[in-house]
């Protein structure tokens, strides 16, 4: 589901969630039953939660500012198990 923009004249903007590329030209507003026209902007795209922009705000800054790892992180050391029987025999790091 997208939200999309109207304007009706009495009541001002108003925000609908439709399926993308089903919402219509004009509805009928919701307090008092006008005609409201569609407005044409950019997406909304910062609609997400705010764990998911800031993950994504994260994401985007290490492209230009990586963050420098100088030691392990604390707490208890997890022995990993290998997916695959045959790779037990590999060397580890």
């Amino acid at each position: 589901m997208a939200a999309f923009l109207y304007r009706c004249p009495a009541d001002g903007i108003l925000e609908m969630r439709w399926p993308v590329g089903t919402a219509p030209s004009q509805v009928s507003c919701p307090s008092c039953a006008g005609d409201a026209r569609r407005v044409y902007t950019a997406p909304l795209v910062s609609g997400g939660s705010r764990s998911a922009r800031a993950l994504i705000d994260r994401t985007e800054r290490t492209r230009d500012e990586p963050e420098v790892v100088t030691s392990l992180p604390r707490g208890r050391a997890q022995r990993r198990t290998a997916l695959n029987p045959a790779w037990q025999h590999l060397p580890r790091p």
